[in-house]
């Protein structure tokens, strides 16, 4: 049996289609429009929707104790403060642009960037 051998042509539809990905991402990023809104959802209820053009702090409450702490600062939201065991939500980047959310899965938290109502997305343009 002959080893497998890497052909010329192998290596080329590898390069392009890494530059296609790389593109179809660039593309989506530029025409993803930027976000008015963060929406707050626990349990799958709408529990608050806060501005991104204003800051503010937002404390998501079970049972009377706070399980996240969500933050809009410079027209971002992130998740500052979270009691659950991974953090993930917590080390989570902040989110700016329509359609980006940061989920807490254990504490059943979702934070969505809305954007404005008449925007078309970056898949649809």
């Amino acid at each position: 049996m002959d080893k497998f051998k890497v052909k010329k042509a192998d290596v080329i539809i590898a390069v392009a289609v890494l530059c296609a990905a790389a593109l179809v991402l660039l593309c989506f990023n530029i025409f993803a429009g930027s976000g008015s809104a963060a929406v707050i959802e626990q349990n799958g209820t709408v529990i608050a929707e806060l501005p991104l053009d204003e800051n503010a702090v937002f404390e998501v409450k079970d049972g009377g104790r706070v399980t996240n702490v969500v933050e809009v600062k410079d027209g971002a939201v992130s998740v500052t403060k979270a009691d659950c065991p991974d953090k993930i939500c917590k080390n989570h980047r902040a989110v700016s642009k329509s359609g980006e959310s940061i989920v807490c899965l254990p504490n059943k938290v979702i934070v969505t960037v809305r954007g404005d109502s008449g925007e078309v997305d970056g898949v649809a343009r």
